[in-house]
């Protein structure tokens, strides 16, 4: 069963062509990634599948629901999590939960029963009492997540839910992220960090306004680079980033950490020629290998083809 589907869903604004033609089904309970540099679409899609922005042309389906036709069923089997921290400061956990319970919920013993589900599902329990304002990054997104789940929605959105919080913050919203899916609701999350995406069952790459790739991580990073590999570290890392920049023996080039990454047509063909070139440079290499290209390797890759 699908969860979401679009056919070639299309958003224009005035002569600009946010998104084109846009074709996607997302599996009911699946994790699907959506990534795409800043201004390739991600958010005008988004807002399209909520209701909350009509389409120039096409159609679109969530939760079984036309997305123009059917936005108020639509409301109630969709929730929406921000990456900007959007509930009220000054009310507590409690009580954000419960208004946003009150609004989705029109029993009120129900609602409650509701609130009281969540506030444990996301370990707020025992910070029910406090203000939301007071509350780390990390505990304002299980809020936010909290409010976005109390009416029960089949679909959840989330827009990059974990901008700016700590690692072991990040870790903990991604095991409750598993716990949802675990329940069969299906998980749209637009993200830049590429760990992320690793962690999605599949993968949507979106490019001034066109969905460029489409798969699983793995199927991804073997089908799409159209490339391969070396991983490069000597003493001066910038000075080979700098030397093989623009140069016709890498696709692209980019450090990341302790190593420099050289895309290339061909790893065994191009190492001896890299290492030659950086020797007449100056620089010295003290390890050169083929590694599998990341997801990051990948984004950059077909964005800059793009």
């Amino acid at each position: 069963m699908a969860g979401i589907v679009t056919e070639k869903l299309t958003r224009r604004f005035g002569a600009i062509t946010a998104v084109s033609e846009l074709d996607l089904e997302v599996a009911q309970g699946e994790i699907f990634g959506f990534l795409g540099p800043n201004g390739a679409g991600k958010t005008t899609v988004v807002r399209m599948l909520c209701g909350l922005l009509a389409p120039s042309s096409g159609r679109a389906t969530v939760a079984g629901y036309d997305v123009e036709r059917e936005t108020r069923k639509l409301k109630h089997s969709i929730g929406y999590m921000s990456q900007k921290f959007g509930l009220y400061s000054d009310l507590t956990v409690k009580e954000n939960v419960e208004f946003f319970g009150g609004v989705y919920v029109a029993d009120r013993r129900e609602s409650k029963r509701r609130c009281e589900a969540v506030l444990e599902e996301m370990g707020l329990t025992g910070r029910a009492d406090q203000l939301a304002g007071h509350l780390s990054g990390g505990w304002k997104q299980r809020l936010a997540m909290a409010t976005a789940i109390v009416h029960a929605p089949a679909i959840l959105f989330l827009d990059e839910p974990t901008a700016g919080v700590d690692p072991v913050s990040r870790r903990e919203i991604w095991d409750l992220v598993y716990a949802l899916q675990g329940r069969g609701i299906t998980l749209f999350v637009t993200t830049h960090y590429m760990e992320e995406a690793e962690r999605c069952n599949r993968i949507g790459f979106i490019h001034s306004g066109r969905l460029v790739a489409l798969g699983t991580p793995s199927d991804l990073k073997a089908q799409r680079m159209g490339a391969e590999v070396l991983s490069l570290a000597g003493p001066d890392l910038y000075g080979i980033y700098r030397a093989l920049k623009g140069t016709d023996l890498v696709l692209d080039v980019n450090i990341y950490g302790n190593d420099v990454h050289a895309v290339v047509a061909d790893a065994r063909a191009a190492q001896g020629e890299i290492t030659s070139h950086l020797a007449a440079s100056g620089l010295a290499l003290t390890s050169a290998r083929e590694i599998p290209p990341s997801i990051e390797d990948v984004f950059v890759r077909l964005t800059r083809r793009g």
